[in-house]
């Protein structure tokens, strides 16, 4: 296992820390993806507009469909859950550090995937 340091940087918000932010984002219609390779290319440029840097990509496909992948940040990660029969996808985007921008990742994900329904909560963690 390839180790990296570990970046502490507290955020702040109306004069409260934190360690990171999570977004926990459901998308109901638009594009599904089955293939990882597509998976790791839309998750990657998610990261890369969230200004995160990413280091490793997970990915597993079920039978006979849906398709689950992780891409491991140093500030934290982003996770892609999806249920094509349900048009349904989860997906959680969990960014550490000021510098960081979650909102931009979504921002994408949403510009690519086209959904018709999305609900999204905001957890401060830490």
């Amino acid at each position: 296992m390839k180790k990296t340091k570990r970046s502490k940087q507290w955020a702040v918000a109306k004069s409260k820390k934190y360690l990171g932010k999570h977004l926990v984002c459901d998308f109901w219609g638009g594009k599904m993806i089955e293939n990882s390779k597509e998976l790791e290319e839309v998750l990657r440029l998610a990261a890369k507009k969230a200004k995160s840097t990413d280091l490793e990509f997970v990915c597993h496909k079920f039978s006979p469909q849906g398709i689950t992948g992780a891409l491991i940040l140093a500030e934290s990660h982003i996770t892609f859950h999806s249920w094509p029969e349900e048009k349904y996808i989860a997906i959680d985007i969990f960014t550490c550090g000021k510098k960081a921008k979650p909102e931009a990742a979504l921002s994408l994900l949403k510009k690519i995937l086209k959904p018709e329904k999305i609900k999204v909560k905001e957890v401060k963690r830490g």
